[in-house]
This record gives structure tokens, sequence and C-alpha cells, in this order.
């Protein structure tokens, strides 16, 4: 039974080199494949979550919707499908998670401010205490925020959310442990 999942949200091929590829996509995609690696070589879990829309770049089956090109992704590894911000909305995500006896998760991924942003709130209100990889999750530039900006204030805020119980601790990707 696992104690520990890495989550790896939307790293997609459409949001990680479509018309506005990602910050620093190859180097998050780079740091994600470290620590999977890690923890699939503790014979924890690892999860791939995968939005998918009815329409548009991340339509079911199209060229962007696939995983990004570079990311590692394993047979032994679990795909989850989703269709909100939130990688436990409407998802077998919690289950699969309680079958495997998993206490603490690790997450990173595509959108910072989206995805990313909504699951850890989501985990912690679930009751899992978690390390965001600080350098494993990015976005795009917004109309008042870059990207790298977005990124640090997630680093920031998210690892200063108390009021669940369980915390999630900013870590860099060499530092996590599994």
């Amino acid at each position: 039974m696992a104690a520990t999942a890495l989550l790896i949200i939307d790293v997609q091929q459409a949001l990680c080199f479509g018309e506005v590829p990602a910050y620093a996509v190859k180097d998050v995609i780079a740091n994600l494949n470290a620590v999977a690696a890690r923890v699939r070589a503790a014979k924890q879990l690892v999860v791939l979550i995968q939005h998918e829309s009815a329409t548009g770049v991340l339509a079911r089956d199209t060229a962007g919707w696939q995983f990004a090109e570079g990311l590692d992704v394993q047979p032994t590894d679990f795909v989850v499908a989703k269709r909100a911000t939130d990688s436990f909305h409407q998802t077998e995500l919690l289950e699969l998670l309680q079958q495997h006896g998993v206490k603490q998760l690790i997450i990173g991924g595509l959108q910072s401010e989206f995805c990313v942003d909504t699951t850890t709130r989501r985990a912690l209100a679930l009751g899992f205490p978690l390390q965001l990889i600080a350098d494993g999750h990015t976005t795009v530039d917004n109309s008042v925020l870059s990207a790298a900006q977005i990124r640090r204030h997630h680093n920031e805020t998210l690892a200063n959310i108390g009021s669940f119980g369980p915390r999630a601790r900013a870590v860099l990707a060499a530092e996590i442990s599994i």
C-alpha cells in the first residue's frame, strides 16, 4: 500500500507548447520527470491528471490533449481524466488514493493559478498534507502578472494556508522527500 502519491496535473501538449508556451516548461517537465522517477523507485503512486473538454485544443484524442512531449509516462502510472480545475471534482481520484492508502501528496503541473491551485486547496481540505513542487508547476503570463510571478505567488500563498489543518510546503524538485 502506498503512502504517497505524485499528482502531475495537465502536462499536456496544448498547455505546455501551444500558441503561448508555458514559462520554463522544459525545466518543469524535467523536474517532474525527476520526482516521478524517485516516486516510482520508492514504489509509490504516480497519477497523471489529464484535462479534457468537449471542444477545442483539449478535446479528447486531439494532438493538444496528449501528454506533453518529454513527459515520462510509464505503464505503472495511473491516468485520471478531469473536466474541471479541481482534479477531485467528479473524478475517481479520491477513491484511487484511498484504495492505495495514500496519506500525503506531491503536486506539480499546469497551470499554477488554475488546476494546480484548486487541486492543492481541495487536497488540503480533504486532509492530505502535501509538497508543492516549487519548480515543478508553471503557467503563462496574464495581463497582470508574469508567469514567473504567478508561480512565486502560488508557492508563497499555498504554503501559508493553515485553516484546513494539513499544510502545503513549497519544495524544490531536488529536495522533495518521498
